[in-house]
């Protein structure tokens, strides 16, 4: 079983709504973003499980929308709460829909160097 892992970094704001019966107050981090792959069968004649540099083009084009942005204000987040949790399950079905194939197997948002959360969907 082969895995690749490719990161990206951005930074911006965010609170949670109705944390513990109030709205979070905004600040900021500093977040992390793995995406994770793996597969048994590598892209012939290559010879890789996924193109690095298509996978950071898709990643840098979702990370633009919240790099340096309250994601409260960006969409789903206007309605959904932002948290790392939710962050990692948008970024996954952002990154699934722009991939043909292997679709990520795990994605880890990093809010600090201490706290993630990942996303895996079940197959």
């Amino acid at each position: 079983m082969y895995e690749v892992i490719i990161e990206k970094k951005f930074s911006s704001a965010h609170f949670l709504r109705n944390y513990h019966g109030h709205d979070e107050p905004l600040h900021g981090h500093n977040w992390r973003v793995e995406a994770c792959f793996a597969g048994t069968q590598l892209v012939q004649p290559e010879e890789y499980l996924v193109d690095f540099m298509e996978v950071h083009g898709i990643l840098d084009k979702i990370i633009a929308k919240v790099d340096y942005k309250n994601i409260n204000d960006v969409a789903p987040f206007n309605k959904k709460n932002p948290s790392a949790e939710n962050i990692a399950r948008w970024i996954y079905d952002e990154l699934a829909a722009a991939l043909p194939a292997p679709k990520p197997s795990r994605v880890t948002v990093w809010e600090t160097d201490s706290g993630a959360a990942s996303f895996v969907p079940d197959n």
